[in-house]
């Protein structure tokens, strides 16, 4: 999920500073929206790279949304990039794990590790979830976003700017 107030995890910045003050001058303050635009994206990384971006404008992404809009495209790319000969796998969202999504994926991947042979939260098995999402948030240019159409350019921009040494 991005939103247009740009990237903060307030449990991964931390500003060391001796008060509050010093904390606030180097940037301790940090405004949000109450209510801020935000669009949820799609992404697929292997080894040759990434996959073409979806991106949800509106809504959430339920397991029939899922099925139609994302599995043919990482579908696509899997065979447009290795072939017959590849594997797929997702990670523990709900949408991932459905008894459909299981079912669409094992009917269509050439092979596919069902949700109960892959350890969903493991950072070595997970590289999106801490590397490639944050190398993404930060070639965005967070100051050019001022609405949703200017978020969804700016993500499509950063992620054909995200490094291949990233991905490996």
């Amino acid at each position: 999920m991005f939103d247009i107030d740009g990237i903060y995890n307030s449990q991964n910045d931390r500003i060391w500073a001796v008060n509050r003050l010093a904390a606030d001058t180097n940037g301790g303050i940090r405004q949000k929206r109450k209510f801020p635009q935000k669009v949820m994206v799609w992404l697929a990384v292997c080894s040759k790279g990434v996959s073409p971006l979806v991106i949800f404008e509106d809504g959430t992404v339920d397991h029939d949304r899922y099925i139609k809009e994302v599995l043919p495209v990482a579908l696509m790319f899997g065979h447009d990039t290795f072939g017959a000969d590849w594997t797929f796998r997702q990670d523990g969202a709900k949408a991932h794990i459905h008894a459909k999504s299981q079912e669409w994926c094992e009917k269509h991947f050439p092979c596919f590790i069902d949700k109960d042979h892959w350890p969903p939260r493991s950072p070595d098995l997970n590289p999106l979830d801490y590397c490639i999402w944050d190398e993404l948030a930060h070639q965005a240019n967070w100051d050019a976003v001022t609405s949703k159409t200017t978020l969804i350019n700016e993500v499509k921009r950063a992620v054909r700017k995200v490094s291949l040494d990233v991905v490996f």
